[in-house]
């Protein structure tokens, strides 16, 4: 298998194994590894090689990319006899596409240098139903003579790219843009919510908004989930933004920089949590603003879409 058209993948879950598909789909070669015998499964199901350790990747792959939950997930990936470090790959590109804290990634950027890897951080905007569409944003950071080859790769599942500057900006552009994020879902779910209130039918609602001044992404990717009351099928689990609401905060407080607003919205998450939806999409926010207004429908039946 030649290192020059095949990437190692680590990390299968929501978010990796579909930017992992698109990979496929682009034509490349995709050596995959997940401790999860499910990921696994799907990821042989997607028709990528899948192994038993990071080493292995790391021995297939001159560039790598993990997708990961947490540092912890990420330091175990990296160290052991079994990580990716176990294995002598000279100048290997090690990509962290995760949302992690500022610390985290500095430790991840001295271990691969030590290591003698070259980090790259460069965490994404978007959910898995984005991922497949292949609508996702690339907020790229660290040594820019790697970005125009790692460009060509993340088109594959990237919209749009962005060379964002030195190692730690991507984090920072996402930190930013998950504060919109999450304000623009919990907004898009207030919104419907008063529009079903006043007697308008929500998909109809929906319909109207979309592609207006008034419209964002989130309104259009997952207003179509509230429209359908279909918060199974999962864009981005609750649990996801919860986490990364905890170092967004901890990244402001330490700026003493306030965010308000955010944490107002914030706190329809925790109550979605709270109501048992911390499983589900985070369009699921409009159910618990539903029960505050309440607001009764009947269950719609989930399209195919």
């Amino acid at each position: 298998m030649s290192k020059i058209d095949t990437v190692g993948f680590i990390g299968l879950g929501v978010l990796g194994s579909a930017i992992a598909q698109n990979f496929i789909e682009g034509g490349l070669q995709v050596v995959g590894c997940d401790i999860s015998s499910e990921a696994k499964a799907n990821g042989e199901s997607l028709g990528l090689h899948m192994v038993s350790s990071p080493k292995q990747v790391s021995e297939s792959a001159s560039i790598v990319f993990t997708c990961l939950p947490n540092a912890r997930a990420l330091e175990s990936v990296l160290d052991g006899k079994s990580g990716l470090f176990a294995s002598t790959s000279s100048g290997q590109l090690v990509v962290e596409l995760s949302t992690l804290s500022l610390d985290d990634k500095m430790k991840f950027s001295e271990a691969c240098l030590s290591n003698d890897r070259k980090p790259i951080d460069c965490p994404v905007s978007g959910n898995r139903i984005m991922a497949l569409k292949k609508t996702l944003t690339a907020f790229f950071s660290g040594e820019e003579s790697a970005y125009p080859e790692l460009q060509a790769i993340l088109q594959l599942t990237c919209s749009k790219t962005h060379y964002v500057g030195a190692f730690g900006n991507g984090s920072k552009v996402k930190f930013c843009g998950n504060i919109l994020n999450l304000v623009h879902n919990s907004v898009a779910a207030e919104a419907m919510v008063l529009a079903m209130k006043s007697g308008l039918d929500p998909e109809m609602f929906h319909n109207v908004i979309s592609g207006s001044g008034s419209s964002s992404a989130m309104f259009e990717v997952r207003g179509s989930l509230m429209v359908e009351q279909d918060y199974e099928r999962e864009g981005m689990n609750l649990s996801v933004p919860l986490k990364d609401a905890r170092i967004i905060s901890e990244h402001a407080a330490s700026l003493h920089c306030p965010i308000p607003i955010y944490q107002i919205a914030l706190q329809n998450y925790y109550a979605a949590a709270a109501q048992g939806h911390a499983d589900k999409d985070a369009a699921a926010v409009c159910g618990v603003m539903e029960r505050a207004a309440n607001v009764v429908r009947p269950r719609r039946i989930k399209s195919d879409k």
